[in-house]
């Protein structure tokens, strides 16, 4: 009879701790599993073939910090700024410091405005 109540009394709790958490684990995996296919959209392959031919990657990474913040980070933090892209594309060819942290970013005054700005929408497209 107690080996019943014990067995009970772990089960029940299992049971509390898995549905407690369900919610959150599935809320999380469904977050980031969720992905949209912008390969058919004509900014993302613009601004994807500008950036690869470009030394962007030397510094930036999509979802990780490198020298400079990720993609995703800076798509996240100006997404719905209807100033986004003018903002990121005059940063990609002045560079600049102090809003991701001290270590300047390289300017490029070789990208022209149309190029840099097709880049900050591909940019911005990642979040």
């Amino acid at each position: 009879m107690k080996l019943l109540a014990v067995t009970t009394t772990i089960a029940s709790m299992m049971l509390a701790i898995a549905c407690g958490s369900s919610n959150e684990t599935k809320q999380d995996v469904t977050a980031s599993t969720t992905t949209v296919d912008l390969s058919s959209n004509p900014d993302y392959q613009k601004g994807l073939e500008l950036v690869s031919k470009s030394d962007c990657l030397t510094c930036h990474k999509i979802e990780e910090k490198l020298t400079g913040p990720a993609y995703k980070e800076i798509a996240q933090k100006y997404a719905g700024s209807d100033t986004a892209v003018a903002y990121l594309s005059k940063k990609i060819i002045s560079g600049g410091s102090g809003v991701w942290g001290t270590i300047p970013m390289t300017p490029h005054p070789q990208i022209s405005q149309a190029d840099a700005e097709a880049m900050a929408k591909y940019v911005l497209l990642l979040k």
